[in-house]
């Protein structure tokens, strides 16, 4: 009887710790719901250890040192985002920012990709003193809580038309710059809407891991259809970071010129992270009757220290991720999630080859799925009042148009100012909200009026 007992005690222990550090029973929400939901999110976010490697190695970047660093900043941000914002939100590079530093700087301007892991250190410090002093929490109560309710469409749209690109059911024209229907019979499209179909099936009738299990059958079915193919091998040692680590030049990047670069760090990541935390927070039932998070400023810590100490191992711009609606989508609720998806990456490290497989034509359905989920957002904006609808339409078109969420919301939020003042209704626009569309005037101004 005692090696019964001695037998049963270890797996009670480690539930009830479990639960006293992730609040699972408060939440609702079970370690295996967790577990799932963390390697579902990691499954989503798999092809960036394929894409933002691919960016930075534009800008001249060693592809592999990239990729062994930006597997070790995923694990070291989510971890931390585990334990001290107990929130099923992964953390790691944004495609923009790494955008920014390969291609945009490094390849078109010819800067040094140092200086522009430089800038994209700076603007982490400054998210830093800002969170410090907690003026992100500021800013975020003081945004409208119409702007809010149609933050998760927003984001919704953007996740919907990264699923739609990279299955390439949607594709750009060159000669009109605009979207158009891709090649539904393509290999790629067919894998996507394969696993489509599977998490749509699955979702109907409520299966546990549905969108996890859609994910895997899709990159099942891209083998033979030579969307992807099985590893040569399973295992692979890192490469190191050493051409990469810690040579980001923090001198130059200070220089007058680069201004409008840090602040399109600074403002594309300000916007991208809170309303990825709004809208993913919303989607798991975190969010009050006026639209906040309790204790927000948890993740906005755990940004600011990953975007600085990120641009340390040559990684630009880490932000709460978008992708992390998947996990949720699956039952995730709390930093257990976040840690079993840290659990995958570092996996990783000696696994490359199986997440590599994993192509992006897979992985599109549960973006699809989750974008599609989160238009319901939209119900709950007042469209009677044409003063608070039409800000949040023109923050979902900006989204749209500009193919960065950061940038539709500050667009929405200027608009809101803009189109309060013209209809007579100055004294519904906040204080805080007048200083801010200073600093968003210029951002449209000097950034993204250039492009």
């Amino acid at each position: 009887m005692k090696t019964t007992a001695r037998a049963v005690k270890p797996p009670a222990a480690r539930r009830r710790w479990f639960d006293r550090q992730f609040a699972l029973t408060e939440r609702s929400t079970t370690v295996r719901t967790e577990i799932i939901a963390g390697i579902t999110s990691f499954l989503a976010c798999a092809y960036l250890l394929i894409v933002i490697p691919s960016l930075l190695s534009t800008g001249g970047m060693d592809r592999g040192a990239t990729t062994t660093a930006t597997i070790i900043v995923f694990v070291l941000a989510t971890v931390l985002m585990a334990f001290y914002g107990n929130l099923p939100f992964i953390v790691g590079p944004g495609l923009g920012g790494s955008a920014i530093v390969g291609v945009t700087l490094a390849a078109s301007e010819h800067v040094a990709w140092q200086i522009g892991i430089g800038i994209a250190f700076w603007s982490g410090v400054l998210f830093m003193v800002l969170t410090v002093f907690k003026l992100r929490e500021v800013v975020t109560r003081t945004v409208p809580l119409q702007i809010k309710l149609g933050l998760t469409a927003s984001i919704g749209l953007f996740i919907t038309m990264l699923g739609f690109r990279n299955a390439g059911l949607v594709v750009a024209n060159a000669k009109t710059n605009a979207f158009m229907l891709g090649n539904f019979t393509a290999p790629g499209a067919c894998v996507a809407l394969i696993g489509f179909a599977v998490a749509v099936f699955l979702q109907a009738r409520k299966i546990p891991g549905a969108i996890l299990w859609a994910i895997l059958i899709a990159t099942g079915a891209g083998i033979p259809l030579g969307v992807t193919k099985l590893p040569q091998t399973l295992f692979a040692m890192p490469h190191s970071i050493e051409p990469i680590f810690f040579k980001l030049n923090l001198i130059d990047s200070l220089s007058l010129s680069f201004l409008p670069y840090l602040f399109a760090f600074f403002a594309s990541e300000f916007f991208s992270t809170m309303g990825t935390t709004l809208a993913v927070g919303d989607k798991a039932g975190m969010l009050d009757e006026h639209g906040n998070m309790e204790q927000i400023n948890k993740p906005f810590v755990v940004d600011s220290i990953s975007a600085t100490v990120g641009a340390l191992f040559g990684i630009p711009a880490l932000t709460a991720l978008v992708e992390s609606a998947a996990g949720v989508e699956a039952g995730g609720r709390t930093g257990l999630t976040a840690l079993a998806a840290a659990l995958m990456f570092l996996l990783m490290l000696l696994f490359t080859p199986i997440a590599l497989m994993i192509p992006k034509e897979a992985t599109a359905p549960a973006l699809l799925l989750i974008g599609l989920s989160m238009f319901s957002g939209l119900r709950r904006v007042d469209m009677d009042n044409f003063t608070e609808g039409l800000p949040v339409m023109l923050m979902v078109l900006l989204t749209l148009i500009s193919n960065s969420f950061g940038t539709g919301i500050a667009g929405g939020l200027l608009c809101y100012v803009i189109i309060k003042l013209l209809a007579g209704r100055a004294k519904d626009v906040p204080i805080g909200l007048y200083v801010l569309a200073l600093p968003l005037a210029y951002y449209f101004w000097t950034v993204v009026s250039k492009h």
